[in-house]
């Protein structure tokens, strides 16, 4: 059998190594083995649509979109809720849906991309877009319009922003507003100015009843 040689550096370092297990093991017993996973049963509406599914309980709404009813509009991004890719409507507001556990959700109404139009008949920030060319890879894109369509809804009911000039006053679609309340969704590919012109465009039409 050849001879093994070590290094003092190697026989400090695995020491040390061993030590930390140990006392990690000691002080939290669980932490030695993975937890087994649990799963969990939830109902709640997506698109209109009723759904009853049995997850994980460690699945994030926006795993449950993507894996479980493959709608794969919404997109992971940095699932850390940095980029806004994964933006979707909660009960009528928008949220990241990589931050929250499904099974947290009972009874919920979801609104994907998927769900704010069709080819056919595409929801006026869609068309919006399309019309500016919003987008560019267009990987953000279905975020950027969820988003849009819930922060037209907070101006609409009179939300104020970190912008906003007076907050005892409706706050209007500025582009200090536009800006401020649309900078958690982040396109890669740099179209914000023909973004905001999409959002802009929409809203007044929106208002106007062409919605």
């Amino acid at each position: 059998m050849d001879d093994v040689c070590l290094s003092r550096r190697d026989v400090l370092i695995a020491s040390a190594a061993s030590t930390t297990l140990v006392a990690a093991q000691a002080a939290e017993p669980d932490l030695a083995m993975p937890a087994a996973a649990t799963t969990g049963r939830v109902t709640l509406e997506v698109n209109g649509q009723p759904q009853t599914l049995d997850v994980d309980t460690r699945t994030t709404l926006l795993d449950l979109l993507r894996e479980h009813l493959q709608l794969t509009g919404t997109k992971k991004g940095c699932d850390h809720g940095q980029c806004g890719a994964c933006t979707v409507l909660l009960d009528g507001r928008r949220i990241n849906s990589c931050l929250v556990f499904a099974v947290m959700l009972p009874g919920a109404k979801v609104t994907t991309i998927e769900g704010l139009g069709t080819p056919q008949k595409m929801h006026p920030l869609q068309a919006a877009f399309v019309a500016h060319d919003g987008y560019q890879c267009g990987y953000c894109t279905p975020g950027q319009i969820c988003s849009a369509v819930g922060m037209l809804d907070e101006l609409k009911r009179g939300q104020p922003s970190h912008v906003t000039p007076d907050l005892a006053a409706k706050p209007l679609l500025s582009a200090g507003e536009l800006r401020e309340r649309m900078s958690g969704n982040i396109c890669r590919c740099g179209a914000y100015s023909n973004i905001a012109e999409a959002i802009t465009e929409a809203s007044a039409k929106m208002q106007g009843g062409g919605a």
